[in-house]
């Protein structure tokens, strides 16, 4: 187990290292004349030149890099180009946002799903035939006109929840709770649909096995084979789906956090990358990528877990 983790740590380590760079070199080949845009058209040659060479855009590019990378694992992320806020405390600001909306939308999600999933390859019949409706109409419906349609529906005509803002946990549970319903709602529909289907076929497939009419014969209860047994097989294809799920959900934020205007990481990244931001926009990659690596570190472990065979691939 302990290799299998080591592997799994190194790995990420990689990922890591090589996301944010690869970034800063597409971010610097690609743009354009930054200290003009950071003075505004009516700077002169001079102060162009005189900013450029303070934000250190003068130097060779492995040179630039090599400054970033090393405070960088110090801990000091730099300070954003446009607003002179430190990246550092951006994300500290910006991280917790999404982190909420992601992570209760992917619990929410992983609850109704396994469900759904469950149901749908047990009882079979109108059920399933129900949650193959459901399927195509959430991989369908457009995320950010659901998104639109929740504010009217339940901030517009019935002022039920906030329509735009996000309000920290730590003003309050019940405050947090409302200002996030609308989009978890608009972010969970289409990950409950695409979950439950991936639940339901692997349920199926198990259901299908020799094992499973052997335990069944020997007169194991109904309950037991299905909680014990066959849900804990299935449990590998439902936890790589989830971990798949939020990772996506990171990326589906975005256009949650415009709609309902929460200042959070997509929100930051849209805004960072069109101006040109490049120690916002790294900072953003960096803390993303993180997140990402200690999520597929959980999910292996889960997998590694329900199947012991998977520790040594």
């Amino acid at each position: 187990m302990l290799t299998f983790l080591a592997k799994r740590v190194l790995s990420g380590i990689v990922l890591i290292v090589l996301i944010p760079s690869v970034a800063f070199v597409l971010m610097r080949a690609g743009s354009s004349d930054v200290a003009r845009q950071i003075l505004g058209q009516t700077a002169s040659e001079e102060q162009v030149a005189a900013r450029a060479a303070q934000l250190g855009l003068d130097r060779p590019l492995i040179s630039q890099y090599a400054d970033w990378a090393g405070r960088a694992l110090q801990g000091d992320l730099g300070v954003s180009w446009f607003t002179n806020e430190p990246v550092a405390q951006a994300m500290a600001t910006r991280v917790p946002a999404t982190l909420s909306l992601v992570m209760v939308t992917t619990v929410i999600a992983a609850i109704i799903a396994v469900a759904l999933g469950l149901a749908a390859a047990y009882y079979k019949g109108w059920l399933d035939s129900v949650l193959q409706v459901l399927s195509i109409i959430g991989f369908a419906l457009p995320g950010f006109w659901l998104a639109l349609m929740l504010v009217v529906w339940f901030a517009i005509e019935n002022p039920i929840f906030p329509a735009t803002g996000y309000t920290p946990i730590s003003d309050g549970v019940g405050a947090w709770a409302r200002s996030i319903v609308l989009p978890v709602t608009a972010l969970a529909v289409g990950a409950v649909t695409a979950t439950a289907q991936q639940v339901r076929g692997a349920v199926r497939d198990v259901l299908q096995q020799d094992w499973v009419r052997t335990l069944r014969a020997r007169g194991i209860s109904q309950a037991s084979l299905i909680f014990k047994h066959v849900l804990r097989s299935a449990g590998v294809a439902g936890l790589t789906v989830i971990g798949l799920q939020f990772i996506g959900l990171l990326g589906g934020a975005v256009f949650v956090e415009r709609v309902f205007a929460i200042p959070g990481m997509g929100q930051v990244l849209v805004t960072s990358t069109a101006q040109g931001d490049l120690p916002l926009v790294l900072g953003v990659v960096l803390v993303t990528t993180v997140i990402v690596v200690i999520v597929n570190l959980v999910i292996d472990v889960g997998v590694g877990f329900f199947n012991p065979k998977a520790r040594l691939s």
